[in-house]
């Protein structure tokens, strides 16, 4: 059956486009069938390079970051809520509604940053995977790193069984992450009242260049622009009626989806954070900012000696699920600025095989010991790219017109606006900062 819009363009994610039945009824009925593009977003908040840029700011600073997680989740809360709004309401994903909008010059702008996005994502993904089958089964970096290469299949296997399927693995995935967690944050036992004190802001932040590049680290790995695109088409795989009432009911049952999920995406990432300083900070070991290095140590800190395979095993799982979503927001990216389609293995093997490029150069010049510092900068490179995804998602779903009458509330469009303006001056600061030597990166 030919899908294609009033514009005679294909939907996004053509072909699995409203493939996904949803009930009416009841409440917990229809929310029923939303559940899903939620978590798959939410595995983007929990990649391997949220845990480099947690593990390095919990060992150094304590729990002092833990308020930049709490802001991150916040802003990723509402970006998303956005973001799936705009697919329902205006039936375009957030690259479609870029096409649509600008001109040639400034599409192709966007697209490159949003591959560039995509890329850093990935270069955490390789480096996480190959660093996790390195520690549990003695693979070598070098040899790990290419190994990635080889999920190109799973992802193909994976696309082939239905969307609900890919779905189910990447929840089954995240449970895992979590139950690894759970076990270690009840050994390390952190002090509740230095945990409480981090969730609140502190000057500190601002004025410590180190610790705002970190903090930056921590944006960009939690709101990935990457993300934003993936979560305006998957929220279209849901099959929702064409009235507005119909997709009212679509934007609230997706938004509570995503909210959820997001708020187990929040655990996850705190926990990192809580255990780095739990363990490290809190026994002087403030210099840790190696997955390799926090491995080797949490067995022994602990006293438990399961608790470095635990961690091993969930970074693994966190590599697997981010490769997964990394590839769906790639397909969606290219075919919506550039109108270009291509295999969904192929897509993968050029954005992965891009990737696997500086990691092996990283691993070969700095060895092991240097993964962490391009860890950091992936994620730190994202919250730079992030400002050219939600300033077009802000204006899209601020006008009536483009989303036929379900535009943003004013107090959404508002939050969102000091969002980005607050990512943007972080960032302007971060570039001042590298330009007068106060960060050397």
């Amino acid at each position: 059956m030919d899908t294609r819009n009033e514009k005679g363009l294909m939907p996004s994610l053509s072909e699995v486009h409203r493939s996904i039945p949803v009930h009416s009824g009841k409440f917990w009925r229809r929310l029923s069938g939303f559940l899903g593009p939620g978590y798959l977003v939410a595995v983007g908040y929990m990649d391997p390079g949220n845990w480099a840029t947690s593990i390095a700011g919990g060992s150094a600073f304590g729990y002092t970051l833990l308020s930049i997680v709490l802001l991150s989740n916040f802003m990723a809360i509402i970006l998303q809520a956005l973001s799936l709004r705009l697919g329902i309401a205006s039936g375009q994903d957030l690259a479609q509604a870029c096409y649509d909008a600008y001109g040639k010059k400034a599409r192709w702008f966007l697209w490159l940053m949003a591959e560039a996005a995509i890329i850093a994502t990935d270069l955490a993904e390789v480096i996480g995977t190959a660093i996790a089958l390195n520690l549990l089964f003695g693979i070598p970096m070098e040899i790990g790193v290419l190994i990635t290469l080889a999920d190109v299949a799973l992802i193909f296997w994976l696309q082939g069984k239905g969307f609900r399927k890919v779905e189910a693995v990447i929840v089954a995935l995240t449970l895992v992450i979590a139950v690894c967690f759970i076990i270690q944050i009840a050994y390390a036992d952190p002090v509740m009242g230095d945990l409480l004190s981090g969730l609140v802001p502190q000057r500190d932040i601002l004025e410590s260049p180190m610790m705002l590049y970190l903090a930056l680290g921590i944006i960009g790995a939690t709101v990935m622009p990457h993300n934003l695109y993936l979560h305006s088409a998957i929220i279209q795989t849901r099959s929702y009626g064409p009235s507005n009432a119909e997709k009212r009911d679509a934007i609230r049952m997706g938004t509570i989806d995503s909210t959820v999920a997001l708020m187990f995406a929040l655990f996850i990432n705190g926990a990192i954070l809580v255990l780095a300083a739990a363990t490290f900070n809190a026994t002087g070991r403030t210099e840790v900012a190696e997955i390799q290095d926090a491995y080797e140590l949490l067995s022994p800190i602990l006293g438990l000696s399961i608790a470095s395979t635990l961690f091993a095993v969930a970074l693994l799982a966190s590599g697997l699920n981010s490769t997964v979503t990394a590839t769906l927001a790639g397909q969606i990216i290219m075919e919506g600025f550039i109108h270009f389609k291509m295999p969904a293995w192929a897509r993968r093997l050029v954005t992965r095989g891009i990737a696997v490029i500086p990691a092996v150069v990283a691993v070969y010049i700095y060895g092991d010991s240097g993964t962490a510092k391009l860890l950091v900068l992936s994620q730190v490179m994202l919250s730079l790219q992030l400002p050219f995804a939600v300033v077009p998602l802000v204006m899209f779903t601020a006008d009536k017109k483009r989303m036929n009458g379900l535009h943003a509330p004013r107090w959404m469009t508002l939050t969102a606006w000091l969002i980005a303006i607050i990512v943007i001056v972080l960032n302007v600061k971060l570039i001042y900062d590298v330009a007068t030597g106060a960060i050397s990166l």
